[in-house]
């Protein structure tokens, strides 16, 4: 998301730098590019004028620090615009009732995404709010809309109303509200029904609803790839339902992020999450100043980190932990790191939360790194056996041709992979020397993840957030990169208080 909206403000910010002083004229140039590559990214053009208008005066006024870099200070201007574009520094919980049931109703139109959206926000609240959840549909029209939701209740791992066919949906909503009090559940989510179409049919069914269920929340889900379609979609909601708050669906096919942007800005509603992916658990939780840093380039290491300590499982990190002490590292080991990053979004959204990755993307496009690179590598390593996995020294050319054509890869792509594993291993090796002093350090410096001893998470994310230069032109030191410098894997970090595996006897 926003990738069009980064790529123009860094081409911007770049002309601006290495420039002693900013005459007023340099101002006005970078500010009519700057408007330029709002508009282009779809925001709808009074959020355009209120936001440079404001950023003029800002660059131009006594606020501006004389002892800083013109290029960061207007850099920092256009991050304060976003930030107050985008519902300024507060993150917007939910509003969750003392007495239970907290209703959420879903609002939107058809295609929306509303139905998923309802479960992703079941689940994300039976998860990390450890809250039971109760999740109705409405939608009587749509066929099989109630089938889905429960298809997806049950991966979610929450309830859904049994189905009685032929009611109303207001009798629907009655049964799901004492089915909620009975049943002691906290929070109560009802998936309306929509239509292709705003008509008046849809929002006297929704005001109905809103009148007997009494939310704590009514979110209303808009498609973000529809642009300034999902920004009249909102207002006319709005005009017509108590709204409490948005939800932005297919963020993640979005590269230019317009209507998240005007959305805030024309409904004064906060954007409370991001849709970010098919996958159930692909929700995030809206934040303006992280997403203001992903469209600067700055990335947002605490997304990163936050997916890295949701995917944590213990008892691999002390296994792998144990293993890598002695300097172990097969090809399994390789390729649970692999799936491990492709369940934290891929190499596209680990990328995308790096700092300075947008200014080397162009090397790492021609490197040929992508998810579908690791793909290939996990399907080669599902060819072998698990002797070859154990010891690939035994990999021999009859052996290769085997697993190439088991994985539908050429031969080259094997000696690639076998080549890459081997750095990586030799890396472990060198830091495993010395009773495990590299590792030790490695251990200390991943060691503030949630569950683990040593500095607090959120100064640890500060610490990381701090210390992450820029890349200068090399691709970062991922799995299946190679380059033997400092592996970084995810499976290492939030090790217990006091567990060193590292130190020999």
């Amino acid at each position: 998301m926003f990738e069009g909206l980064s790529d123009r403000l860094s081409g911007v910010f770049d002309r601006l730098s290495g420039r002693g002083v900013l005459s007023e004229k340099d101002i006005d140039a970078a500010m009519r590019e700057v408007r330029v590559a709002l508009l282009e990214a779809d925001v709808a053009l009074p959020v355009v004028r209120e936001f440079i208008d404001k950023a003029r005066v800002a660059a131009t006024g006594e606020a501006v620090i004389r002892a800083v870099k013109p290029a960061d200070q207007v850099v920092k201007i256009v991050y304060d615009g976003l930030v107050d574009m985008l519902g300024g520094d507060d993150v917007q919980p939910l509003r969750l009732a003392l007495n239970p049931p907290t209703v959420i109703l879903m609002a939107g139109l058809q295609g929306s995404g509303k139905t998923t959206l309802s479960a992703k926000l079941a689940l994300r609240l039976n998860k990390t709010e450890r809250k039971r959840v109760l999740l109705a549909s409405l939608d009587v029209r749509r066929p099989a809309a109630m089938e889905q939701l429960a298809i997806l209740a049950n991966e979610a791992g929450v309830e859904s109303l049994p189905i009685m066919p032929g009611q109303a949906p207001a009798d629907i909503t009655r049964r799901a509200l004492s089915a909620a009090k009975l049943g002691g559940f906290d929070v109560l989510i009802l998936d309306t029904a929509g239509r292709t179409t705003l008509d008046e049919a849809m929002m006297s069914e929704a005001a109905e609803i809103a009148r007997i269920a009494e939310p704590a929340e009514t979110l209303l889900v808009a498609d973000s790839l529809t642009g300034q379609d999902a920004v009249r979609t909102a207002k006319a909601f709005h005009e017509r339902l108590p709204l409490t708050g948005l939800v932005l669906t297919r963020a993640d096919g979005d590269s230019r992020g317009g209507a998240a942007l005007s959305m805030r800005a024309v409904t004064g509603l906060p954007i409370k999450f991001l849709g970010t992916g098919e996958k159930i658990d692909a929700l995030d939780v809206f934040d303006a100043r992280r997403v203001a840093g992903r469209i600067l380039g700055q990335g947002d290491v605490v997304a990163l980190v936050e997916r890295a300590a949701a995917d944590f499982d213990q008892a691999k990190a002390e296994v792998m932990a144990k293993k890598l002490s002695k300097g172990q590292f097969d090809l399994e080991d390789m390729a649970e790191q692999l799936a491990q990053m492709e369940r934290m979004g891929g190499m596209d959204g680990l990328m995308g939360m790096l700092p300075g990755v947008q200014k080397v993307k162009k090397q790492i496009a021609e490197s040929g790194v992508s998810d579908k690179m690791l793909g290939r590598q996990r399907a080669i390593i599902g060819s072998m056996t698990r002797k070859e996995r154990k010891k690939p020294d035994i990999l021999q050319a009859s052996r290769k041709r085997r697993i190439a054509a088991g994985a539908g890869v050429e031969v080259s792509e094997i000696n690639r992979l076998l080549k890459q594993h081997r750095q990586m291993q030799d890396a472990f090796k060198m830091m495993a020397r010395d009773g495990g002093k590299g590792f030790a350090r490695l251990a200390g410096m991943m060691g503030g993840l949630p569950g683990a001893g040593g500095m607090g998470g959120m100064d640890r994310l500060k610490a990381l957030g701090a210390g992450m230069a820029a890349p200068t032109g090399d691709a970062p030191a991922l799995p299946g990169l190679g380059g033997p410098a400092k592996p970084s894997l995810p499976g290492l970090g939030g090790l217990p208080p006091g567990f060193n595996p590292f130190k020999k006897p």
